[in-house]
């Protein structure tokens, strides 16, 4: 009996990396334009109208935060995501799917709500 609750435990705490690991993207760093890498690197906004952020949990602009709910869909560097967004002057979250595509100048964003949307290429901030 003793033996099958360490068991169980051990195996509760093995897939609990997994679910996390799920709710983020598989990218090691942070990609973005030169005021998104600047904010990475220091933490402090340029106050750039023109900021865009890319890393595993999140996708930032000047004007929404989008937080990486769950991930749909992967495709070698490419992903399809559940994404939590919230718009600067407005209450509230909406939800939304992003895809998020590799490309030779970095990922490129794309949000289901509106096809017009499309940020980056985004390099890796260095």
């Amino acid at each position: 009996m003793i033996l099958t609750i360490v068991s169980l435990a051990a195996l509760s705490s093995a897939a609990l990396p997994a679910a996390v690991w799920a709710d983020t993207l598989p990218i090691k760093g942070s990609y973005g334009n030169k005021d998104g890498c600047a904010y990475a690197k220091s933490g402090e906004s340029t106050g750039s109208d023109n900021f865009f952020l890319l890393t595993s949990e999140a996708i930032t602009t000047a004007a929404s935060y989008c937080e990486i709910k769950k991930l749909v869909k992967t495709e070698g560097k490419n992903f399809t995501a559940t994404v939590s967004c919230q718009a600067e002057g407005e209450e509230g979250e909406s939800e939304d799917t992003a895809k998020i595509t590799s490309g030779p100048k970095g990922y490129t964003i794309g949000l289901a709500s509106d096809a017009g949307i499309k940020w980056g290429p985004l390099p890796l901030c260095k």
